[in-house]
């Protein structure tokens, strides 16, 4: 009975964790200084509550940007299943530029609430990193990409994308910016795949 007690509690604390950072989420991308009081008051949470899981204004726009880092991060293997590597490398660079330019409020809470990391871009490093890797595994397999890549060379090549404002029509200049990257990724690419995408 004791055992069914406590899975209830932490069923419903991971429960209360996953409310505030939904509520985190979409509070932190309309106003990067959205107060965490009302955060905890929009997820029908205590302030007790509220301070145990995320002690402070960076706890949470760390973790909320980590959450949704992964979520970008698990759609490579999505579509690797179902499509063509190149094109699964492809649209998923699309999800990465939508995800960037529509969490740009994110971006700024990130930026206020710590000065202590380096980039953006670390912070999402392991998830993101994997998927990367994944995708150019795929392809490299496949011969669609040149050999020898590595998720930094991959990472670099697209970073124009944070350099975007996602206030601006920037669809236009990041589907733009995203082919370029495809096309330099397939040049040098060993199977006909490639060949014929190169040419």
């Amino acid at each position: 009975m004791q055992e069914d007690k406590s899975a209830a509690l932490r069923s419903d604390a991971q429960r209360n964790r996953e409310r505030i950072l939904e509520v985190a989420l979409a509070e932190l991308t309309r106003a990067a200084d959205a107060p965490l009081s009302a955060i905890a008051k929009k997820a029908g949470v205590g302030q007790g509550t509220f301070y145990r899981n995320f002690p402070n204004r960076e706890a949470l726009v760390l973790e909320v940007y980590r959450y949704e880092m992964q979520q970008v991060a698990d759609a490579a293997a999505q579509l690797l299943q179902t499509r063509p590597p190149d094109q699964a490398l492809r649209e998923w660079m699309d999800r990465l530029a939508q995800y960037a330019m529509a969490k740009a409020g994110l971006a700024d809470a990130l930026r206020k609430a710590t000065s202590s990391h380096g980039s953006l871009a670390q912070l999402g490093h392991g998830p993101v990193t994997e998927a990367v890797t994944l995708l150019l595994n795929a392809n490299e397999e496949a011969g669609t990409i040149r050999p020898g890549l590595t998720p930094d060379d991959f990472v670099l090549a697209i970073s124009g994308l944070w350099q975007i404002d996602p206030h601006s029509d920037w669809q236009p200049r990041a589907t733009r910016l995203m082919d370029i990257v495809m096309d330099g990724l397939r040049a040098g690419a060993s199977g006909a795949g490639g060949a014929e995408a190169g040419a």
